[in-house]
């Protein structure tokens, strides 16, 4: 058994050694590798992982495992994490957990507070659910899938959600952006969100992940570095209806992106004293 650690270890060690000299030639060639690596060592661990959460379907603890290899891949491709605001985690109830979009590395922040938020679920489109190993793994460990196609379908799905959330103190993660983006602003918030948090009458729970400055997509920048993310107070939604939407979202909106415009520069400021 010592043999076999032994042996693992000093794998991983020349691997990492390799992949250092490799990624340090060609700053294309590394963005590409590094998350061409992101994605296939996400794949692996999902199917490492797969006969283990079989025998709990559907189970949060299942997350525990899968969360806590992402967090090592993550790392192995140069990417570390730091989070503050733990105590406003939402504990007494469920909730609807909204993150700002940049990257595909975001998915790291659900492996970074599934140990955190017991009963957290992501929001992830239907497709994922077929893209073998990764969708199996995820809906295993209890992520929500939705038909983005079909918008109709995809509220009603949302809509049915809330009762789920507020019964089983579910944590329902979403990114309310609905796409991409890493501009100096947040995109306009979709809906979809804040139907759930009205009909469960649970809290929002924003997060705001600082724009990256180690990765760039526009100019193939994908260096090693800090992500900082910072989770923010809740914001209650009880006895609210849909009536009163338009100004939940204009509320949450207006909050996330301003703390979201003071990290990101707080971050800039901080990279470039380090430069």
């Amino acid at each position: 058994m010592a043999l076999l650690a032994g042996g693992i270890l000093s794998g991983t060690i020349l691997i990492t050694a390799l992949v250092n000299a490799v990624i340090n030639a060609s700053k294309t060639f590394r963005y590409y590798f590094k998350f061409v690596s992101f994605v296939l060592g996400m794949a692996f661990f999902s199917a490492l992982f797969l006969p283990i959460m079989l025998l709990q379907p559907r189970g949060w603890k299942n997350g525990l495992k899968t969360s806590w290899a992402i967090r090592l891949v993550s790392r192995l491709v140069g990417v570390r994490w730091k989070i503050r605001g733990y105590e406003n985690i939402v504990n007494d109830s469920g909730s609807v957990v909204l993150i700002n979009h940049q990257s595909a590395i975001d998915l790291v922040v659900f492996a970074e507070l599934w140990p955190f938020m017991e009963g957290l679920s992501p929001i992830a489109k239907k497709e994922v659910l077929y893209y073998f190993p990764y969708g199996p793994s995820a809906w295993l460990q209890g992520v929500t899938f939705i038909d983005k196609t079909k918008p109709e379908k995809a509220v009603s799905t949302l809509n049915k959600m809330g009762e789920s959330v507020r019964k089983n103190k579910i944590k329902l993660g979403m990114f309310p952006e609905g796409t991409r983006n890493g501009g100096a602003e947040l995109l306009p918030f979709k809906k979809g969100a804040f139907h759930v948090a009205i009909a469960s009458q649970t809290p929002i729970q924003p997060i705001i992940i600082a724009r990256y400055p180690f990765l760039d997509a526009k100019t193939h920048t994908f260096d090693s570095g800090m992500a900082e993310v910072q989770i923010l107070p809740p914001i209650p939604t009880a006895g609210l209806t849909k009536d009163d939407m338009n100004q939940l979202i204009e509320k949450t909106y207006s909050i996330m992106n301003d703390a979201y415009q003071k990290l990101s520069q707080e971050v800039r400021q901080s990279s470039l004293q380090e430069d």
